[in-house]
């Protein structure tokens, strides 16, 4: 019988940091291993054929490196990295069914309005073609921002 699997997938970002305890307890409640992936986007192609590199790309030993200090609190845990380039979201949902995936647990930024119409989102096309269940956290802007959410006051 194949091990349990709990997909995180990390950009490096806050959001994803902050997705990472949720996903870790839920590997430990149900004896999974947890596969930490990241997924590198190819370059952009203008029509006429040529790339469009923009900023330097970072190294492919200094992604490798930031995706092997993203792992579990507890050192017991078992878990796995898997370096990628493709469509984030294409590779996520083929990783997460080549594995078998029990579940997805993802980090979002939560962008709304025209910046998730310009950006489009990651989290929202996994969780329409996901062959498992999705676990979408968005953490506060206030935590994210480093600050103690203000109480609600009636």
């Amino acid at each position: 019988m194949a091990q349990k699997t709990i997909l995180f997938p990390t950009d490096f970002s806050t959001a994803s940091d902050a997705a990472l305890p949720h996903a870790e307890s839920l590997a430990k409640q149900s004896g999974a291993r947890l596969l930490i992936v990241h997924v590198e986007e190819p370059p952009l192609a203008y029509g006429g054929g040529e790339l469009y590199y923009g900023l330097p790309e970072p190294s492919s030993e200094r992604i490798l490196k930031m995706l092997e200090d993203v792992r579990p609190a507890d050192p017991t845990l078992p878990f796995a990295h898997r370096l990628t380039m493709g469509d984030p979201a294409g590779e996520i949902i083929r990783i997460a069914g080549d594995e078998g995936a029990e579940m997805i647990v993802l980090g979002t930024h939560g962008r709304t309005g025209m910046t998730r119409l310009l950006m489009g989102s990651v989290a929202e096309a996994i969780v329409r073609r996901s062959p498992c269940p999705v676990l979408v956290y968005r953490e506060t802007a206030e935590r994210l921002a480093g600050r103690k959410p203000e109480p609600i006051r009636a």
